[in-house]
C-alpha cells in the first residue's frame, strides 16, 4: 500500500505533535478522508523520513504525532545542477516536476538573450514560491527527502558571474557540442547543466558561456523542444555516471 508522504517546513523530532500545512491537511481530509489514527509520514529535507499518526481534527488544524525516523538513502551521487531557461506556461512546472524525480540537486531559472518569458520583482518571487511547492510536491510523490534547492530567477550573465569558485564540470546542452553524455568526467563537485530557451541560445550567450568554461553538450541529431531537452540529458548523464 502505498504512503502517504508529506512535506513539512519546520524541525521534527520523536513525539513531537505538529499541524499540517493547510493545504496538506484538507487533502488528508477530503481526498483521502483519513481518520485519526491513521498512518503517514513526513519529511522536511533533512534526511530522514517521519512516521506519524494522525491524532486529532480541528476545524482549522489537522494534528500529527512523530513516532518513528528512519534515514532514506536514495540520492544520487552525482549533484546535479539544472540552469534552466525559464519555459513558457506550465512547461517549467513540468521541468521542475521531473528534473526533482531525475535528482537534481539545484535548479537555476534564468533569463536569456531570447527569453520569452518577461518577470517583474513580485511575479518572480510568486514564481519561485510556486516552483519551491512542485519541488517539494515531487519529492512527496517520488520518494525523496531532500528537496532541491531552487535559485531566484537571474540573468544568465549574473549567474555566470557568481560560478568563479565552483568547480563542477561545466555543461551546455548546444547543437554544435561534440561532448557525449558518456565522455563527461565529473568530479566530487558534480556538474552544471545550461538549457536555453524555446527559441535557443543566442550568440552572445554561447559566447559568454565558453568564456564562462562550459563544454558544449550533444544528445543527439534530433532538435529537442526546452521542456524536453534538460530532462533528456539528466536522464541520460544520471544513467551513466550517478543512480547505475
Amino acid at each position: 500500500m502505498r504512503t502517504t508522504r508529506i512535506h513539512v517546513e519546520q524541525p521534527l523530532a520523536l513525539g513531537a505533535e505538529l499541524a499540517l500545512p493547510a493545504q496538506a491537511a484538507e487533502h488528508v481530509v477530503r481526498v483521502l478522508r483519513m481518520n485519526a489514527g491513521d498512518a503517514l509520514t513526513v519529511f522536511n529535507g533533512d534526511g530522514f523520513d517521519y512516521t506519524a499518526m494522525l491524532i486529532s481534527f480541528g476545524k482549522r488544524d489537522v494534528m500529527v504525532r512523530i513516532d518513528g525516523r528512519e534515514a532514506v538513502a536514495n540520492e544520487s551521487p552525482l549533484r546535479l545542477t539544472l540552469a534552466q531557461a525559464v519555459a513558457r506556461g506550465e512547461k517549467m512546472d513540468l521541468i521542475v516536476q521531473k528534473a526533482t524525480e531525475l535528482g537534481v540537486a539545484r535548479i537555476v531559472p534564468l533569463l536569456t538573450e531570447r527569453s520569452e518569458v518577461k518577470l517583474d520583482a513580485a511575479r518572480a518571487e510568486k514564481r519561485l514560491q510556486h516552483w519551491r511547492a512542485v519541488a517539494a510536491s515531487a519529492c512527496e510523490q517520488s520518494g525523496r527527502v531532500r528537496v532541491p534547492e531552487v535559485m531566484p530567477t537571474q540573468a544568465l550573465q549574473n549567474w555566470l558571474e557568481s560560478l568563479a569558485d565552483d568547480d563542477a564540470q561545466r555543461l551546455a546542452l548546444l547543437p554544435e557540442g561534440t561532448l557525449r553524455a558518456r565522455e563527461v568526467q565529473f568530479g566530487a563537485a558534480g556538474g552544471l547543466l545550461v538549457v536555453g530557451p524555446e527559441g535557443g541560445l543566442g550568440h552572445r550567450d554561447v559566447a559568454a558561456l565558453h568564456q564562462a568554461g562550459f563544454r558544449g553538450l550533444r544528445l543527439g541529431p534530433r532538435i529537442l523542444r526546452t521542456e524536453t531537452a534538460g530532462l533528456a540529458a539528466l536522464a541520460a548523464l544520471q544513467a551513466t555516471h550517478g543512480d547505475f
